[in-house]
Parts: structure tokens; sequence; C-alpha cells
């Protein structure tokens, strides 16, 4: 079973999220991370991402792709509801 290096970008503080991603490239040794979001935190998870990279782990990783989507389901009133998704993929400069 392959591991699972995301981080899912939500309601906690920012800096929880960076944290994470640094955690998961220096601790775990990661090659790759992606950060994930929907909705009204899209904007939170694009920051996320560029703190880490340009911030803590500078010169050591670059995003390499970026996935939009939606996904749509129904809310607590049984209405159709569609929302927003990304997944920003961060990986080491020296991994492909």
């Amino acid at each position: 079973m392959a591991e699972d290096n995301s981080i899912f970008v939500g309601a906690k503080p920012f800096m929880n999220y960076v944290t994470g991603v640094v955690m998961q490239f220096t601790t775990k040794g990661a090659d790759t991370v992606t950060v994930k979001a929907r909705g009204k935190f899209i904007s939170r998870a694009v920051d996320v991402a560029e703190v880490a990279a340009k911030r803590f782990l500078e010169g050591a990783v670059e995003p390499r792709g970026i996935n939009i989507n939606s996904e749509e389901f129904t809310n607590k009133e049984g209405k159709q509801v569609r929302v927003s998704t990304i997944e920003i993929a961060l990986s080491r400069k020296d991994a492909s």
C-alpha cells in the first residue's frame, strides 16, 4: 500500500497546514506532497503551498501540477450542490 502524502486544508490555523507540508518533506522524506481543498478553502490551500515552497523549503520544493475539479453532492436540505476542488502537487526539485 502506497503512503498518502496529502494535506487537506480546512478551518484550522494556517500555519498548521504549512507545518504539515514541511513535516512530510523533512521527517517522512516524501518526494511529493499534495495540498487539497474544497470551496472557500481553495485560496488558503494556494497560500499554504506557496509559503511552504517559497519560505520554508526554498530551493528544495516546487509545484509540479495543479488539478482543478468540482464535486456534486446533496446537502442537508436535500439540494444538489456543486463545490470546486483543487489539488496542488509539490515535489522535491531533484525528484521527477
